[in-house]
C-alpha cells in the first residue's frame, strides 16, 4: 500500500525551524566541549526537551541525557542516537561562530547531530502523530577511543532502564551533497585497534655501531615488514588496514638509543580478519628483534568493534529515506574505514547507522577547517522525525 505523505513528516515541516536550527547548531558549535566533559552541553540539551515535555533523565553513563515521549497506546519503543562531544582541535575555520575555547572545537560534526535530533524532539513533541514510546539518546565521549560514552551509558543501564526495540544513529559525511543519506547493511564502518612496539635493543656511541643493538634500525626494518601484512596475508577481496603512525627513538645524533617506539592503527570488517592482524603483527615484531638480537615488547588495545547494521532496520530505514528526500538522494554507502562506538548499542539492540551528505567541498572529518553544513539540518531533523513516525505506526 502506498505511503500517504502527509501523515509523516517532511522536509518542508522543518523550514520555519531552519532559522532555530541554525542557531542552535552554532550555539552548540561555538561552545565545544571534549569527551566526558559535556557539562554544559548536556544541561543545554536536557533544559530544551523538559521544556518540550519529554521525561529527561541526565547524568547517564557520565553526561548522558535520555529522554523519553509517549503516545497513544502503542507498546514499540524507537530509539534514536546523537553524539555531543568535541575534538582537541585549534579551529582555523575564520566563521563568525567558531570556537570560543581555545584548542578545542566542533571538528567531526557532533554539534550538527545534536541540533538534528532537537529538531525531530521538538517536532515530535509538538505534533505528536505517533504510537509508541520515543527515546532520544544524547551520547557523551564518542571521541573517547575507549570506555567511551556508548560503552558507559549501557553499563549504566541504559537498556534496562529504557526499553527500546531498535535503535538508530547517524555521522555527516563530507564529500556528498548536503542532505544526501547512505545507508548500508552489515559492515559499514570499521573495528579499530591501536598499536604500541616499543623495541629494546643495546644504545652506544653512533661512532661504534657494531658494539650496539640498534633499536631505531630494527624499528624501521618492521614498519617496512609490517607493510605486508595486508598485501600478502589479507585476501584481496577483504578490507584491512595498517598504518605506522609515528615512530620515535633517542635524542642525539651521535647517540643509539636503548629503545625505539612504533605505535600503529589496525582498521578491518571481519572479526576473522582482526584475529588474522593481531597474531601476523605479533609474529612479526617478535622475529625482527630477535633477527637482530633486540626485543620486542607489545601492547595491543582492542578499540571500537564493527559497526554492524542489522538487515531489516536498515533496509526499513532506506525505504524512509527514500519517502523523504527521494530515490536520486539515497545511495549504498561504501565500507569506511573510520570506527564508531555506535557499534556497541548494535551489540544489545537491532539497528542501523546511516550517513548523511555534508557538502562535495566540504573539509574532511577531524580537520581544522571542518564545519557542519547547516544545509543538512532540516534533511536530518525530518529523517528522524519520519523514522519515528513510519517505524512506531508499522
Amino acid at each position: 500500500m502506498p505511503i500517504q505523505d502527509n501523515l509523516y513528516a517532511r522536509v518542508a515541516d522543518f523550514d520555519a525551524m531552519e532559522a532555530e536550527l541554525k542557531a542552535t547548531r552554532q550555539h552548540l558549535h561555538a561552545n565545544p566541549e571534549l569527551s566526558f566533559e559535556e557539562a554544559e552541553t548536556a544541561r543545554y540539551v536536557a533544559d530544551k526537551l523538559e521544556g518540550w515535555g519529554f521525561d529527561v533523565t541526565r547524568n547517564v553513563g557520565g553526561h548522558g541525557v535520555v529522554a523519553t515521549l509517549k503516545n497513544g497506546t502503542g507498546t514499540k519503543s524507537i530509539g534514536i542516537r546523537a553524539d555531543m562531544d568535541a575534538l582537541p582541535i585549534a579551529e582555523e575555520t575564520g566563521v563568525a561562530y567558531a570556537s570560543t575555547v581555545p584548542g578545542k572545537m566542533h571538528a567531526c560534526g557532533h554539534d550538527g547531530h545534536t541540533t538534528m535530533l532537537l529538531g525531530a524532539a521538538e517536532y515530535l513533541a509538538r505534533t505528536k502523530r505517533f504510537n509508541g514510546t520515543v527515546t532520544l539518546i544524547f551520547q557523551p565521549a564518542e571521541e573517547a577511543g575507549k570506555d567511551s560514552g556508548a560503552q558507559k551509558m549501557i553499563a549504566d543501564g541504559l537498556f534496562d532502564r529504557f526499553p527500546i526495540d531498535a535503535i538508530f544513529g547517524l555521522h555527516n559525511h563530507p564529500g556528498m551533497p548536503a542532505g544526501a543519506l547512505l545507508t548500508r547493511p552489515g559492515a559499514i564502518m570499521a573495528g579499530g585497534n591501536t598499536v604500541k612496539i616499543t623495541i629494546h635493543g643495546k644504545g652506544g656511541h653512533a661512532s661504534r655501531p657494531h658494539l650496539t643493538v640498534d633499536p631505531v634500525l630494527i624499528a624501521c626494518n618492521l614498519v617496512v615488514t609490517l607493510q605486508s601484512i595486508v598485501s600478502r596475508n589479507v585476501d584481496p577481496t577483504q578490507t584491512a588496514v595498517v598504518t605506522v603512525s609515528t615512530i620515535h627513538a633517542g635524542k642525539a645524533s651521535n647517540v643509539i638509543p636503548n629503545t625505539a617506539e612504533i605505535s600503529m592503527s589496525v582498521r578491518y570488517f571481519d572479526p576473522a580478519i582482526a584475529e588474522l592482524l593481531e597474531e601476523r603483527i605479533r609474529k612479526l615484531a617478535h622475529s625482527v628483534a630477535e633477527g637482530h638480537g633486540a626485543t620486542a615488547e607489545i601492547e595491543y588495545e582492542y578499540g571500537y568493534p564493527v559497526v554492524l547494521n542489522s538487515e531489516a532496520e536498515t533496509a526499513f530505514a532506506n525505504e524512509v529515506a527514500r519517502e523523504l528526500v527521494g530515490d536520486e538522494n539515497v545511495s549504498t554507502c561504501p565500507p569506511l574505514p573510520g570506527s564508531e562506538d555506535f557499534a556497541y548499542f548494535l551489540h544489545h539492540r537491532p539497528g542501523s547507522f546511516l550517513r548523511l551528505g555534508n557538502g562535495k567541498d566540504s573539509a574532511i572529518l577531524h580537520s581544522s577547517k571542518y564545519d557542519f553544513n547547516d544545509g543538512s539540518l532540516t534533511t536530518g531533523s525530518a529523517m528522524w522525525a519520519r523514522l519515528a513516525e513510519r517505524y512506531l505506526d508499522a
